[in-house]
């Protein structure tokens, strides 16, 4: 069973999904929908509900997300990247263990089905610009300056 909750937020809806166990996608959505909400969906509602009210900087939640190994290395490390920071996807690469991994980073992080709570909105060009989101780049742009990490 999928489970649902909705988040208004300032920068759109956001859609959580739960099977049970716990989170397994949170999305930027236009619009909302029906819910059928469980406890996972309903605590990252609340706890993201305080990050978008600037009381929260740090979530837990249960996550359950579906990749590959590799795409779940990847999104372990973005959850260690606090907020008000960013890094590059070759640094990522680097403490995965090759350079190399840059584009596999990239790959990775753009398949991150957990968005803001896995926050590869942080993840930023090595030339310290604003580079691809899947939530689209106004979104990735007001969430870094909503976290501090981009002063424009």
């Amino acid at each position: 069973m999928t489970y649902v909750s909705y988040l208004k937020t300032p920068i759109g809806f956001l859609r959580i999904l739960s099977n049970g166990f716990g989170i397994t996608d949170i999305r930027f959505m236009d619009f909302d929908g029906p819910e059928e909400p469980d406890r996972h969906t309903e605590s990252a509602k609340t706890q993201l509900r305080e990050y978008f009210e600037g009381i929260r900087t740090t979530f837990d939640l249960e996550l359950d997300p579906e990749g590959t190994e590799f795409e779940s290395s990847v999104w372990k490390k973005l959850l260690l990247i606090p907020s008000g920071s960013t890094t590059t996807y070759g640094t990522i690469a680097k403490e995965l263990g090759d350079t190399s991994y840059s584009q596999a980073v990239g790959h990775a992080n753009g398949k991150n089905p957990i968005a803001v709570v896995i926050p590869c909105h942080r993840v930023i060009g090595s030339n310290n610009k604003l580079v691809g989101y899947a939530g689209g780049m106004e979104r990735k742009e007001w969430l870094l300056k909503h976290e501090g990490a981009l002063l424009l």
